[in-house]
């Protein structure tokens, strides 16, 4: 069934329960903050920076959206694109435009004017909906994509007034009916384009039917069990597909989640203990820093409430076993679990470890629930054991194409399989270990070199805070492979004393430079090894690595 009938549903079961939260501490003037015919808050002064609203209050606010859309001429093919911070009028904005049968179409909020432009051209979007943060941005581009499109302003909890060449959203969908828009809907219709995280140039439109999206909601529940009692922690970006699938769990049960917008570890903490948070997503570096945290006594987690919080999962990168041996320390009642997956596969869950599987700890685990998966070599043939090939994935999240794009859907999409351009291997066990990205593979000297094995090595060094390894051109070897390494606050390190500590590696993997410089991260937590290529390797080899 469509994804808009679970909302219906929760709906009319749990009309009166809180269905989202907005805490957002980074709000400097100290106010309480009111929305239009939402639901008021109790006043404290935590409540001047937190919003929320009922099921029943969500399912009217998307259809009153939905209803706005129709009103003015969006149709089930349409595509309106969200260009949005965190916060409570995401989803229901969202789930408005599924109820019309248009395609959401999110966009990420680093994205420039011109990648707007782009992918609000590549996607073919009718409407462009956007927030306060971004006015600067359209306001660049406005008379370009003004001309055949509608533009309406999100001023909700940030304020601000509308600018002059868009339409006040808030106001206009306060005078729409909130009845449920009489579209039908399949699970075979198109429901959404996420954008690929643009790693080789612009990025890709990746097209998903509703069949995807619910298939993630079963996904996500059968992997963490949510139930109505759990309270979920939503901080990474909701224009991505890692959170947005993360939340389809709770959602599918009618469960209550928090938005929270900012990453500082007190905010963190804080909020779990305040929100009585029990399931937390987190990117690497953010475990990184409530850990560091803690040890440097920033965090005393008897000032907390957190017994209730039992599961706290990462995904989106390799995760170093070293990190969940700390975090253990520290919350050793918690579950865990790592999720792997794309935006082609509708996000996370078609690859997971498992909470009952922390003896593997540093594998991305087994295919989930309704997935399969498969190794393969160069010439498209399943590897043996132990070997390294390339992960393929199928099953019923598999995006339908990139959208406008057949040359590149013919490169990953054979047979129903995608082709994730991820290097893997697989154990005795059947557990499925990432080794790197294809095109980062640096071969040296004839000899492959995977450097996420080299970073996981390299991080278990109690100074260093992040690492990044990449290939510099090397006259004799072709490549060699150069680690910048991010220090933590207060310690010092030489490039002397980290060589030595390399020398723990075998010699082949030991990286041939150290650099000290920050990691630059995106905002789904991978780090931008392209941005690094440029600093450091010159914009030649980059050209030639997008090319390959």
């Amino acid at each position: 069934m469509p994804i808009t009938e679970i909302l219906e549903r929760n709906a009319k079961l749990y009309g009166n329960d809180v269905a989202l939260v907005e805490v957002n501490p980074e709000i400097q003037e100290k106010r309480r903050v009111t929305w239009r015919e939402y639901e008021l808050i109790e006043q404290s002064e935590y409540s001047h920076y937190r919003r929320e609203i009922t099921w029943h209050v969500f399912n009217e606010k998307a259809n009153r959206f939905a209803n706005l859309l129709i009103s003015r001429g969006i149709k089930k093919g349409d595509k309106v694109a969200i260009l949005l911070m965190n916060c409570l009028e995401w989803l229901p904005i969202y789930f408005g435009v599924l109820k019309t049968g248009a395609l959401a179409v999110p966009l990420n909020f680093r994205y420039t004017s011109d990648e707007i432009k782009y992918c609000l051209e590549l996607a073919e979007c009718d409407v462009l909906v956007f927030g306060n943060s971004f006015i600067g941005r359209v306001e660049e581009i406005a008379d370009q994509i003004s001309a055949r499109r509608l533009l309406f302003y999100v001023g909700g909890g940030e304020g601000g007034i509308c600018p002059s060449f868009a339409e006040d959203y808030d106001h206009l969908v306060a005078n729409c009916p909130s009845i449920t828009p009489d579209i039908k809907l399949c699970d075979d219709d198109f429901a959404a384009i996420y954008f690929s995280s643009g790693t080789t140039g612009f990025p890709k439109a990746i097209l998903h039917k509703h069949q995807s999206l619910m298939h993630s909601c079963k996904v996500e529940q059968a992997h963490h069990s949510q139930t109505k009692d759990d309270i979920f922690l939503c901080i990474p970006p909701l224009y991505h597909t890692g959170a947005k699938m993360h939340w389809f769990g709770s959602f599918l049960v009618g469960a209550k989640s928090v938005l929270l917008r900012g990453v500082k570890p007190e905010m963190i903490i804080d909020t779990v203990s305040k929100e009585k948070c029990s399931i937390v997503w987190l990117l690497v570096p953010w475990a990184q820093d409530i850990l560091d945290a803690i040890d440097r006594g920033d965090i005393k987690l008897e000032n907390y409430q957190l017994s209730q919080w039992r599961l706290m999962h990462i995904g989106a990168q390799p995760v170093p076993p070293s990190l969940i041996s700390r975090w253990k320390q520290h919350f050793p009642h918690h579950q865990y679990d790592t999720n792997y997956g794309l935006s082609e596969s509708i996000g996370p869950g078609c690859v997971h470890l498992g909470v009952e599987n922390i003896h593997k700890v540093g594998a991305i685990g087994k295919a989930g629930y309704g997935w399969e998966t498969k190794i393969v070599n160069e010439q498209g043939q399943p590897v043996k054991s132990g070997e390294v090939g390339e992960l393929c994935v199928k099953g019923p999240g598999v995006m339908t194409c990139y959208y406008n794009d057949p040359e590149a859907t013919e490169e990953v999409l054979k047979d129903g399989w995608l082709f994730t351009g991820d290097m893997a291997q697989e154990d005795e066990d059947g557990f499925i270990f990432l080794v790197d990205r294809k095109k980062d593979v640096i071969i040296s000297g004839g000899e492959n070199l995977y450097p996420v094995q080299i970073e996981d090595f390299i991080r278990s060094n109690m100074k260093v805070k992040d690492v990044a390894v990449i290939g510099l051109p090397d006259k004799r070897l072709g490549e060699i492979a150069a680690a910048i390494i991010e220090i933590k606050p207060g310690c010092e390190c030489t490039e002397e004393e980290m060589m030595k500590f390399c020398s723990g590696l075998p010699r082949y993997k030991r990286p041939h430079k150290i650099i000290f410089a920050d990691i630059p991260r995106n905002p789904t937590g991978k780090i931008e090894k392209p941005k690094l290529r440029q600093i450091y390797c010159g914009e030649s080899l980059v050209a030639a690595q997008n090319k390959g």
